[in-house]
């Protein structure tokens, strides 16, 4: 499927896909959560125009695009950010997000609990 640039937008291949579903409560998000003992890698893949609201949680987030665009705000400053942009969310830093194109991210969350599996 190509986005609004002509670019082809990949799924994440089997070897994510069939690791434990994460249970989003957003439409236009499916996400794959690798679980550690003491973090989570999630393998996520957005919808456009998907918003994720504000929000904040008492950890560390990192994240890595690996397609598309995504309007990231974090502390009131808002940047674009798109294959192959990173990122780090300090811990109570109050943040969200707006897909541009349909996305592929990974968020590593230094917190075992941030996502429940299906």
């Amino acid at each position: 499927m190509g986005d609004a640039r002509g670019k082809c937008v990949q799924s994440f291949p089997e070897v994510i896909t069939l690791l434990p579903e994460a249970d989003i409560q957003l439409n236009g998000i499916r996400a794959w959560v690798l679980q550690g003992e003491k973090h989570q890698l999630v393998f996520f893949e957005m919808n456009p125009s998907v918003q994720v609201p504000e929000h904040c949680h008492p950890y560390a987030q990192w994240g890595i695009m690996i397609e598309g665009r995504m309007e990231l705000t974090i502390n009131g400053e808002t940047r674009i950010c798109e294959k192959g942009d990173e990122y780090v969310i300090p811990a109570q830093a109050k943040h969200s997000a707006k897909f541009l194109d349909k996305s592929r991210v990974i968020d590593f969350f230094s917190e075992r609990n941030r996502y429940r599996t299906k």
